[in-house]
């Protein structure tokens, strides 16, 4: 008899309907190369920008083929299916997964939406549930939560944008009267610093805001913060654990999309040159906010060492941070001891955890003989 442990089926899922889906396969790729294959059978599970879901097998390795020649599959919201069903095989039929692993930024993947799919699907997954991702994905609603959690956060305003484009000029007045300039202007529901925009001066808003309102209902200003961009990894569920900040040093004027993905010469520096005490702060408020919004598994939470006051300000939240080798979340976790392959482990016993967690939990009650006749009637 076969005493060989069964590998665990891991649905690696990237792409999607967004503007980090370049991004996303990035990440995925680099977790895809990292799973243990002695523990696990790797299923990429890649989401095209139409929407079409396409899986592939663990000898893929070039994502974009999976998203080009894969199979045609759909996740029924049935979780007594609990698994992707094939649409264009002759055999048809289930390809179960053990776990998804969401490897999703942004738009219909990191906001709840995916998270919700998987919940009615009955499926395992890593990372934050329903309510954290989609206030995680929301800038303005997450920094609502953080000053209510009397966490220090900067100067805010939230414009819808059917305001903007109906009543420009008293969007523009209520933001140059409770914002300073320079100011950033980004949509509220979107990461990576996709359509975000530096404003020096008043004749640069309008456009900022235009560009902005192309990538979301709502878009967020915020006071421009002088000072360190500084960085830290939380891992858990219940007893979520902080990592040694980072720092990050962008060697353009601000960290946008350009900076982030498609130049070199930013640096990240890891441990950040704190004293004992900053540290110490960063890391509890890192906690406080993965709490505040009722994270699960994994976070990035991002702040600002203002130079002309020294004040620690919380920025936000990042749900699926970017998780190539070289990103910052398993840097931090591999400067604090845990390698890029342990901390994936880690993440997919935490979601398998948190899943015989909620099975604990009753959707139903039983009523006594006779009373459902008695509610029918």
């Amino acid at each position: 008899m076969s005493t060989e442990k069964k590998r665990l089926r891991v649905g690696v899922l990237f792409g999607g309907r967004s503007g980090e889906h370049e991004v996303s396969l990035a990440s995925a790729a680099s977790v895809l190369r990292a799973l243990d294959p002695e523990r696990y059978e790797a299923v990429p599970i890649g989401i095209s920008k139409d929407g079409r879901w396409m899986a592939g097998t663990s000898a893929q390795k070039l994502l974009p083929d999976v998203l080009k020649s894969g199979q045609r599959v759909v996740l029924p919201a049935d979780p007594n299916v609990a698994s992707l069903v094939r649409l264009d095989d002759s055999r048809g039929g289930a390809m179960k997964v053990d776990v998804v692993f969401p490897v999703l930024h942004g738009t219909f993947g990191e906001d709840g939406t995916v998270q919700g799919l998987l919940e009615l699907a009955g499926l395992p997954y890593v990372g934050a549930g329903v309510l954290g991702s989609s206030v995680g994905m929301d800038k303005d609603l997450q920094k609502r939560l953080f000053k209510q959690a009397g966490l220090p956060v900067g100067e805010f305003l939230a414009v819808q944008r059917s305001a903007w484009e109906k009543q420009p000029n008293a969007v523009l007045r209520a933001i140059n009267k409770k914002i300073k300039y320079p100011l950033f202007v980004k949509p509220a529901t979107l990461g990576s610093s996709v359509g975000m925009s530096k404003v020096k001066k008043w004749k640069e808003l309008p456009a900022a805001m235009d560009l902005a309102a192309e990538f979301a209902q709502k878009i967020l200003v915020e006071r421009g913060i002088k000072g360190r961009e500084i960085e830290v990894s939380v891992l858990g569920n219940e007893e979520p654990q902080a990592s040694v900040p980072g720092e990050i040093v962008p060697h353009r004027e601000f960290y946008d999309y350009t900076a982030k993905y498609l130049e070199e010469g930013t640096r990240l520096v890891i441990p950040a040159r704190l004293s004992k005490a900053q540290a110490k702060k960063f890391q509890e408020f890192a906690v406080r906010a993965f709490r505040a919004v009722e994270c699960l598994g994994m976070a990035r939470v991002d702040f600002f060492l203002e130079k002309r006051s020294g004040k620690i300000l919380l920025n936000e939240i990042n749900t699926i941070p970017g998780f190539t080798s070289i990103s910052m979340y398993p840097k931090l976790w591999e400067a604090s001891g845990i390698s890029y392959r342990e901390l994936i482990d880690r993440l997919i016993d935490l979601a398998l955890e948190q899943h015989a967690e909620k099975a604990r939990t009753k959707y139903s009650i039983e009523l006594p003989a006779g009373a459902a006749g008695a509610l029918e009637g």
